[in-house]
């Protein structure tokens, strides 16, 4: 029986997981495979995600997304959050089929992940406008394109957490 494959995870701190990272990039270059990038949080997995996912995925030939690490989340969201390590994150991310490859990083923004992958599309839940999206102007100067896709309406893990919070 054969193994079902998953995406690469890569650790944008980790020294020796850039070389591969980059092994990875040059690949797609040679390939002509449009790369796109996208990032988040991505806490409790839910059908929002997913489409979002799905519809970023297929603005291109490869996606990678760039996955705030524990350390990450905390600085943006606070001390009670992530709800799940970054490890389990990351695994969930690349286990799916619109996922080809997971990066996680420490910053609160993926600014220097972007200029490290110069991704040929950038895109951000239609909540961001171009002005607002990091890394746009990065990308649009090697001659990518910065889209935004809609959100689906009433699917949130804010949402997830204070439903579950209610009933208990």
């Amino acid at each position: 029986m054969a193994t079902v494959p998953i995406a690469p995870i890569f650790y944008f701190r980790d020294a020796a997981s850039r070389p591969a990272l980059r092994e990875w990039r040059e690949r797609l270059r040679a390939e002509k495979q449009k790369l796109v990038f996208t990032n988040g949080v991505f806490d409790l997995l839910h059908a929002g995600h997913v489409s979002y996912l799905r519809e970023a995925r297929n603005a291109g030939d490869a996606l990678i997304i760039g996955l705030n690490s524990d350390a990450s989340v905390r600085a943006i969201k606070g001390p009670k959050r992530p709800i799940q390590s970054e490890a389990d994150r990351a695994l969930v991310l690349a286990s799916l089929k619109a996922c080809d490859a997971v990066l996680v990083f420490d910053e609160e923004t993926p600014l220097e992940i972007i200029r490290s992958v110069l991704p040929d599309v950038l895109i951000k839940g239609a909540d961001y406008t171009r002005a607002t999206i990091v890394g746009a102007d990065v990308v649009e100067a090697h001659g990518g394109q910065v889209l935004t896709i809609p959100l689906a309406e009433g699917r949130s893990t804010t949402g997830i957490v204070e439903k579950i919070l209610a009933a208990h």
